[in-house]
């Protein structure tokens, strides 16, 4: 079971159906049109074609198995004071004393340009169910790591 936010499930299902109601009959109108220009032994065009049907195809599947298995979580229900998915945490690298921002996101919805980390990466793991000014200390690969929660919203 996949745990997520209204917001990664609504993107997961526009990306899905981008994927069958766009690329797809793409990927299907190219391979006809190589099909048509005869000899599909030696036809790259074909080849090609049909290697990028049958990986969409597989993102399409696996889309769909997560889609399956996700539950959206009601924000509502969430307890509010210790680190849990969605929560956004800011917390102080008391290494440097440099001040940093994540939201703890699901797999699917991790994109750290948007300040959104994996509940399954090291920090995250690190902080779950850790309350406000409470300190942590995280292997991560360049060494460790020691962060003082700072401030928990939802």
């Amino acid at each position: 079971m996949e745990y997520m936010s209204q917001e990664g499930y609504d993107k997961l299902v526009a990306e899905l159906r981008q994927m069958e109601n766009v690329e797809l009959p793409q990927v299907r109108e190219a391979i006809a049109e190589a099909r048509d220009k005869g000899d599909l032994s030696e036809n790259f065009e074909y080849h090609a074609a049909k290697r990028e049907q049958a990986r969409l195809l597989g993102r399409i599947r696996f889309k769909q198995r997560v889609l399956e298995n996700a539950r959206v979580i009601d924000m509502s229900k969430l307890a509010n004071g210790t680190v849990q998915l969605l929560s956004k945490v800011e917390m102080t690298n008391l290494g440097n004393n440099s001040r940093m921002t994540y939201t703890i996101a699901s797999p699917h919805e991790a994109n750290l340009r948007e300040g959104k980390i994996s509940i399954k990466s090291p920090i995250a793991e690190a902080l779950l169910n850790k309350k406000v000014g409470d300190v942590v200390e995280v292997r991560v690969p360049a060494g460790m790591l020691k962060l003082r929660i700072e401030n928990i919203s939802m």
